[in-house]
This record gives C-alpha cells, sequence and structure tokens, in this order.
C-alpha cells in the first residue's frame, strides 16, 4: 500500500502563503535599492549633474575639431602655405607651435576676435603629423 505524503506541494504552499504587510514593504525596498545599484553601476545610468559634465565635455571637443578642421584648410589655401609650412616644421616646442598658429589667424574663427586655443593646438598636431 502506498502512503501518501502529508507535506504538501510547493504549488500548494504558494496557494496558501499570507505574507505580511512588513514582509511586502521590505520586499519592495530591496527591489528598488537592487534596481539603481544595478543601474547606476552596470546600467549607464548617471545622476543630471553629470550627465551636464559630459554634454559640456562633448561640445568642447566638437568645438575643437571643428575649429581645426578650419584652421588647416585655411593653412593650406593660404598664398604662401609651403613657406609657412616648412617654417612651422622648424619648430620644435609644441606651445611655439601653437602659438605660430594663433599669431598667423588661421585659429581665429569667423566671427571671433580671438583664436580658439583647442583648435589651434589640434591643428598644430595635424600640421605637424
Amino acid at each position: 500500500m502506498a502512503t501518501q505524503s502529508s507535506k504538501p506541494s510547493l504549488a500548494r504552499r504558494w496557494e496558501d502563503y499570507q505574507p505580511a504587510k512588513s514582509t511586502l514593504l521590505w520586499a519592495c525596498a530591496v527591489t528598488v535599492v537592487a534596481t539603481l545599484i544595478i543601474g547606476f553601476n552596470w546600467g549607464g545610468w548617471v545622476t543630471g549633474g553629470t550627465s551636464r559634465a559630459l554634454a559640456a565635455t562633448a561640445g568642447d571637443v566638437a568645438r575643437g575639431e571643428l575649429a581645426s578642421a578650419v584652421c588647416v584648410d585655411r593653412f593650406n589655401t593660404a598664398p604662401d602655405a609651403a613657406a609657412k609650412l616648412v617654417e612651422f616644421k622648424a619648430l620644435t616646442d609644441s606651445y611655439k607651435k601653437r602659438q605660430f598658429i594663433e599669431t598667423g589667424g588661421w585659429a581665429t574663427m569667423p566671427g571671433k576676435t580671438s583664436p580658439d586655443r583647442l583648435g589651434a593646438q589640434s591643428c598644430a598636431v595635424a600640421l605637424a603629423a
């Protein structure tokens, strides 16, 4: 004769379970905290301040790249570009190369009165290559 188990099945125990309010509260709290930890550490979430800082940095880099492209184009289309390139390559210090670009006016963007420093530095690197 087979004996039946007096222990109810897992499905039956799940149906019969009635959690207390504090258990539900703690389960929700743990879920929220776990979601925040996972989101900020591995999900790529950032705060508003970090987002603004990243956007400002990206804008500065993009502006410098654009200024560099304009600077290299202006330098290469100048009437005495070959002579200026020889003079530029004779300079050894990166600071003097940037000053040469700024003084030549190639790093000054249209509508501006002063040269773009990031653009001049990137232009000097591009011309030195």
